[in-house]
């Protein structure tokens, strides 16, 4: 079903999946509406009758000619970025970039990025629309569409879920490996972002980067020294996290090992995180039907373990005027060994030491729900948060029908995928995400290895061949998959003939305001943004610096933060800054605190961040390697060029993705 519509009027992203209980598999279908044009898709289905006067789109349900599924169908709603753009001939504007959205999850729904994110509708906190001025159809042509199939409004069978990602990439025949298979592609794409994504293995995205999470919240440990050190020295370097990053990498990294708790109290440990991080997720975004999706509450420690020798984890739950600390008495934990409670789950370990003993978490969050921790933005505190959920908007009946959305299902902004390839437990079995057990999981019941994702490596050898540009993004406030992870990726990946960076991503840029937003590094057609102020939601959390990433870098093509080489000498575009040569830039100093909206911020006293920022400058001290010749460049300067004859597509797993296309 395609309509015309004019409409009145964050992106959420889900982890990757981890379900005890399969979900119901109900079957919908995309039901006729009045008005619906007759035949095949046609230039008839342009024509349709514009229903609200505001902004002009195209809206509905597209099948996804699957053989024995004719019911299986993807939601999309498609925005011009000028008058006409989308309903042009064939032959015209061939040379104009537009764009493709999709949230990941798998399972949560583009329509969120829609709503909270990107597009031009705003939901506040009270439900009640407004207008987004940073909408990226202010650039380009985009179209969000809802997938796999049976997510959002996209429907399908009981029985027409997808297997795998290969499936879905079949459903959906641009998503790029799929792309890469096809001898005539029906569209040029010329390149595609990832946000905050899953691009390596769990140890690589979500574990190693915890000591520099650490880094840029210190208030995640009350400023400790002590701590930190703990946590660096002998959990990082046991669990063998701390990684030696060059610039070129020499080498390609081990195999990293995911050791699981030895405590006998810790039975059914293993998946805990991805399931807490998943009812959050849902509780949100006020999905139906969680409770069928128990969480395993993690086991109470004696009090004496979890306090310490008698301190009272209440003595900072005052102000930041507190004359003590408490903290877990770190002289009751095994110290050279790998700890028997938590094993190499170092990201559990951080949250819920937070939320024992680190002010203003430790206040009403609760360590075995983890509830009152946003993982997805380090500083947000607020209890209850902001909601992101779109169902009473999507669910109203004027809405529905104005975007021809099906009659036979509610729209949700999330579901716990139910892949069909694992009919046990509904986990993605794609080869990228299977488990590996070192030396047989009977010899070694308690390790297994996180190989890196194998698409990775077969991606970029086919970006490079075609001439693709891969852009990678990331929010520094993102804890759940902090830039750490995505910057190790990148060092273990060849492209365009070498391994990684040669250079340290050191160069800053800014928005249109002319504020620092970030590091930028562009090297043989890979670019790499880390966005300063934003979380795993980066255009929920600052949409003028998102609008500005996708001008320049996705749809654009500035080159600051360019590598090149000139008569032998290297020169970086926008030069190289050594304060920002570091693993970690630290976040804001305050922290979010109220209910739904901020009402203050909690700020630690100033001698305490003073003593921090004394000892980590010395203790996590870099320098950028060799000097180069840095050539300077405003972000907003003549620099900027065109995408002419491209398309980009921003493709979504757990991440945000974006795809540019040509016709």
């Amino acid at each position: 079903m395609l309509g015309l519509v004019k409409f009145t009027a964050v992106l959420a992203v889900l982890v990757p999946l981890v379900a005890t209980q399969l979900p119901p598999t109900p079957s919908s279908w995309p039901e006729d509406y009045p008005g619906k044009p007759s035949g095949d898709y046609s230039p008839e289905w342009q024509n349709c009758e514009p229903l609200v006067l505001i902004f002009l789109s195209y809206a509905g349900n597209i099948g996804v000619n699957r053989p024995d599924h004719p019911n299986n169908t993807l939601f999309f709603w498609a925005l011009e970025k000028e008058n006409g753009s989308l309903t042009v001939g064939a032959d015209e504007r061939s040379d104009v970039p537009w764009g493709i959205w999709l949230n990941g999850g798998p399972g949560s729904s583009s329509m969120l990025g829609f709503i909270y994110e990107n597009g031009p509708i705003r939901i506040g906190p009270d439900g009640s629309p407004s207008q987004n001025e940073y909408s990226w159809d202010h650039v380009a042509d985009y179209i969000w569409i809802d997938q796999p199939v049976g997510t959002g409004w996209s429907t399908t069978d009981s029985d027409g879920y997808v297997h795998d990602e290969d499936e879905m990439g079949r459903d959906f025949p641009y998503i790029m490996k799929t792309y890469f298979g096809l001898s005539d592609p029906p569209v040029k794409i010329v390149k595609f972002a990832i946000g905050d994504g899953t691009v390596g293995s769990e140890a690589t995205c979500q574990l190693l980067p915890t000591v520099s999470i650490l880094e840029t919240y210190p208030q995640l440990i009350g400023y400790d020294p002590e701590v930190f050190e703990w946590f660096r020295e002998h959990r990082e370097h046991l669990c063998g996290y701390d990684l030696n990053l060059t610039y070129p990498q020499d080498e390609h990294f081990p195999d990293l090992q995911i050791v699981n708790p030895t405590d006998p109290n810790r039975a059914g440990f293993v998946g805990l995180a991805a399931r807490k991080t998943l009812f959050g997720s849902m509780t949100r975004l006020a999905i139906p039907g969680t409770g069928t999706h128990t969480i395993r509450a993690i086991e109470e420690r004696t009090s004496h373990a979890r306090r310490g020798a008698g301190v009272d984890a209440a003595i900072l739950r005052s102000s930041e005027a507190a004359s003590q600390i408490a903290k877990r008495d770190l002289s009751f934990r095994t110290n050279g060994t790998i700890d028997s409670w938590y094993g190499c789950y170092l990201f559990d370990e951080m949250l819920e030491y937070a939320l024992n003993y680190s002010y203003p978490w430790n206040i009403k969050g609760n360590s075995q729900t983890w509830e009152g921790f946003d993982v997805y933005q380090i500083p947000d505190a607020l209890d209850p948060e902001s909601p992101i959920d779109g169902s009473s908007f999507f669910n109203d009946p004027q809405a529905r029908a104005a975007l021809h959305a099906p009659t036979s299902k509610a729209w949700a902004g999330g579901i716990p995928y139910p892949f069909l390839g694992d009919p046990v437990e509904g986990i993605d079995p794609s080869v990228e995400c299977v488990f590996e057990c070192a030396g047989g999981c009977s010899a070694h019941p308690l390790t297994r290895l996180n190989r890196p994702m194998a698409f990775l490596d077969d991606l970029a050898a086919n970006a490079s061949a075609h001439n693709i540009h891969v852009v990678l993004y990331s929010g520094n406030d993102d804890s759940l998959l902090a830039h750490r992870g995505t910057e190790v990726v990148i060092q273990n990946t060849t492209f365009g003939g070498i391994q990684g960076f040669t250079r340290k991503p050191s160069t800053p840029w800014y928005d249109d305001a002319g504020n620092f937003a970030g590091i930028v590094h562009q090297e043989r057609n890979w670019t790499y943004v880390l966005v300063d102020g934003a979380g795993h939601l980066v255009g929920y959390n600052s949409p003028p610096k998102a609008l500005t990433l996708l001008r320049e870098f996705i749809i654009g093509n500035n080159q600051t933060g360019l590598v090149t080489q000139v008569s032998g000498l290297v020169e970086v575009l926008g030069g190289e800054d050594a304060a920002l040569a570091v693993d970690a830039i630290p976040g804001t100093s305050g922290i979010f605190i109220g209910s739904v909206t901020t009402q203050s911020t909690v700020q630690y006293p100033g001698a305490t961040i003073a003593a921090w920022e004394s000892y980590i400058a010395t203790a996590t001290a870099t320098a950028i390697p060799g000097s180069v010749k840095g050539v300077d460049a405003k972000q907003n300067s003549a620099l900027r060029l065109g995408a002419a004859g491209a398309a980009t597509l921003l493709v979504g797993m757990s991440f945000l993705g974006c795809l540019i296309f040509s016709a």
